[in-house]
C-alpha cells in the first residue's frame, strides 16, 4: 500500500526521526519494505499479547527492560513493533506504506487475533488502529497520546503544495488511508484511551474524540500530570494500573 502524497519523500523526511540502535535478542520480521527488528517477550502462549507501536521520536530500545517487565508482571506477552528505518530495521519510513507491516507483524507473532491487544502511542496510534480495523475480533485496543486527526500533525510538517497536492487532495488521501473514526467503528473489542491534559504536541481533545468514536466497552483516562513525552514517567503507577485493569476485564 502506498500513497502519492502521504508517502512523498518530503513528508517522510520531515515527519520521521529514525535512528539506528541495537539490542539483544531481536525478533526479525521480513517484509517488502525490508526486515523489521522487533522484540518479542513471550511468557506463555496462554496469555494475551500486547503489540506495541511506539511514538515517532522513539524506538524499540526505549521500551526494553522496565516497560517489558511491568507488562509481563501484569500478565501479558509483549511484542514491541519497530518501524522501517528505526532501530535494527531496514528500509525507509513512510506513513501509508508501513500500514502493510501491521498484518506481517501479526502473522509473524503466531498469536490468534482474539488474544492480541493493539497498543499505539502517538504516531503508533495510526498503526494500532489499523490493526484493530483489520482484526475487529482482537481482544483490545489501547491508545496513548494518540491522533484523532492525522492531518493536523502533517500540516505542521509540510504545506500541501510541497508534496504536489492541494489541501482537498491531501484530505482525500488521509480519508482513504488514515481515517481514525472509521477504523474505530470497525473494531468490536475493549478500548482504553489515555492522554495527558497538558499534552503540548497532541491536544487532549484528540483523546476525547477517539473515545467518543469508540464503541463500548471503553474508558477514557486523562492524566493531570505530565505532557506528551513525560506522560508515562509522570504517571507510572496509574498508567500501569490502568493497563492491568484493562487486562483483567478482557
Amino acid at each position: 500500500m502506498t500513497a502519492r502524497y502521504l508517502d512523498h519523500p518530503v513528508l517522510s523526511g520531515r515527519y520521521f526521526f529514525p535512528w539506528p540502535s541495537r539490542f539483544d535478542q531481536p525478533f526479525f520480521i521480513d517484509g517488502s519494505g525490508g526486515r523489521l527488528g522487533c522484540r518479542f517477550l513471550q511468557r506463555s502462549a496462554e496469555l494475551p499479547t500486547i503489540i506495541h507501536f511506539h511514538g515517532n521520536g522513539e524506538c524499540v530500545a526505549d521500551y526494553l527492560g522496565d516497560f517489558e517487565q511491568r507488562i509481563a508482571a501484569l500478565g501479558a506477552n509483549l511484542l514491541l513493533a519497530e518501524y522501517r528505518g528505526y532501530g535494527m530495521s531496514e528500509g525507509e519510513p513512510a506513513l501509508v506504506a508501513m500500514l502493510d507491516d501491521v498484518p506481517r507483524i501479526v502473522d509473524a507473532s503466531g498469536v490468534p487475533p482474539r488474544q492480541i491487544i493493539f497498543f499505539g502511542r502517538s504516531l503508533g496510534s495510526l498503526y494500532a488502529l489499523h490493526g484493530a480495523a483489520l482484526y475487529p475480533d482482537a481482544a483490545g485496543l489501547i491508545i496513548e497520546s494518540g491522533l484523532a486527526d492525522p492531518l493536523e500533525r502533517i500540516l505542521v510538517r509540510i504545506a500541501p503544495a510541497e508534496v504536489g497536492a492541494t489541501l482537498p487532495e491531501l484530505q482525500a488521501e488521509i480519508a482513504r488511508h488514515l481515517d481514525q473514526r472509521a477504523k474505530l467503528a470497525a473494531f468490536g473489542g475493549r478500548v482504553l484511551v489515555m492522554h495527558s491534559r497538558h499534552d503540548d504536541l497532541v491536544a487532549v481533545d484528540h483523546a476525547e474524540r477517539l473515545h467518543a468514536w469508540a464503541g463500548e466497552p471503553k474508558q477514557l483516562l486523562i492524566f493531570e500530570r505530565g505532557d506528551h513525552n513525560t506522560i508515562l514517567a509522570a504517571n507510572q503507577q496509574a498508567y500501569f494500573a490502568a493497563i492491568g485493569d484493562f487486562l483483567r476485564h478482557l
